[in-house]
């Protein structure tokens, strides 16, 4: 997920906006335990498991956790959250198809669908209900998932339903073992991943090699660096397994390009903030993950310090943290006031000033960050 939030008004954003949720998205009050028991009833095959398979694997290359949304599934089967193109002719029937007959036959979807089963299906293809399918990259091809929910406490385990009948009792090391979809609520589909990001801006470059951003300000290249996470790695879990991987924002507030010679020049620089978002999968936990992801493209001599926020996204309402980014004119400091934007349940990683010297001091070494360790290069 891209987000730039709410900011203050003196500050420039150089990050899209994001939505909390896509705009033709809601949430709705499809019970997720009905959802999974539904699908344990239908005659899921090989072709289905393909399509699962397919949607969560793209998802998981496009930046997002290993999802497969309703929006998707139903509009466009076998795609993945950030895929535009629709890979429905792949597939024999559909999972929608096998959904849409379940709903609509009295005796298959008693007990399970309450109402006119088209509310149902306009309901549900319009919620934020998804499927999560953690560890999919070790599935085998063909040993059939257990369907289970997220029970939304906090819980570890959970009933599971067999296709076909029976239940077990599911928890991370079971999913660990054998193809589990999880029943959850999606959280990251409204935000521009930082994967998709690179695709739409060149600027951001390719994520496995160099930062093309090169300076373009007035003063001369030896003056100019550039600050980059080259590489993460997250020491813990944040949530409940069942709620899946962690989306964590980047959050830095600087001013970029400092190159004022007079006061009146110093007058013209606003702040700015860079907001980007870095799914870490379950899978990923303990691995070093490498980024290549630009904090501040034109880090010039004048720029002292900078406001940096690492967070773990948990919702809640639009707050904000003033911090400040610091620039240096005449052997004196100014400090610019910028708001970094987050949400009422986010857990903070960590969120403080960075200056120059430790920057340049820990440049290419490995830092931790909270529970978060980050390699940072300033070049």
């Amino acid at each position: 997920m891209l987000a730039a939030g709410v900011m203050a008004a003196a500050c420039t954003v150089i990050a899209p906006e994001p939505q909390p949720a896509a705009q033709d998205q809601t949430v709705t009050t499809v019970p997720m335990d009905g959802l999974a028991r539904l699908l344990s009833t239908l005659p899921i095959g090989p072709s289905q498991m393909k399509e699962v398979a397919d949607a969560v694997g793209s998802s998981s290359t496009n930046g997002y956790d290993e999802e497969y949304t309703m929006k998707q599934l139903f509009e466009s089967p076998g795609a993945g959250v950030g895929d535009l193109d629709s890979k429905a002719s792949a597939y024999d029937t559909p999972l929608r198809d096998l959904i849409q007959e379940a709903v609509r036959s009295a005796t298959k979807a008693d007990g399970i669908v309450s109402g006119d089963p088209e509310d149902y299906l306009r309901d549900l293809s319009s919620s934020d209900l998804q499927i999560y399918w953690p560890y999919a990259a070790d599935w085998d091809g063909s040993a059939a998932p257990v369907i289970t929910y997220d029970p939304g406490d906090d819980s570890e385990a959970n009933m599971g339903y067999i296709i076909g009948g029976g239940e077990i009792v599911v928890d991370e090391k079971v999913a660990r073992e054998r193809p589990v979809w999880v029943i959850n609520r999606n959280s990251d589909a409204g935000y521009t991943s930082l994967e998709l990001l690179r695709r739409e801006d060149p600027s951001w470059g390719s994520g496995g090699g160099e930062i093309i951003v090169r300076p373009r300000g007035a003063a001369s290249a030896q003056d100019i660096r550039s600050l980059v996470i080259k590489t993460l790695r997250v020491e813990r879990q944040y949530d409940s397994w069942f709620a899946g991987g962690a989306e964590f924002f980047f959050k830095c507030g600087s001013v970029e390009n400092f190159t004022a010679s007079t006061e009146a020049e110093l007058k013209l620089y606003k702040p700015s903030v860079t907001d980007f978002m870095i799914v870490v999968q379950r899978s990923q936990i303990g691995q070093e993950i490498p980024l290549n992801a630009l904090l501040v493209s034109e880090w010039t001599k004048g720029l002292t310090s900078i406001g940096f926020m690492i967070v773990e996204d948990d919702g809640g309402s639009q707050t904000s943290w003033k911090c400040s980014a610091v620039v240096k004119y005449n052997s004196k400091s100014y400090g610019f006031e910028v708001d970094l934007p987050l949400r009422s349940r986010d857990d903070i990683v960590w969120r403080g000033q960075m200056t120059r010297s430790y920057v340049e001091k820990y440049s290419g070494k490995t830092v931790s960050f909270g529970e978060m360790s980050l390699v940072l290069d300033l070049s």
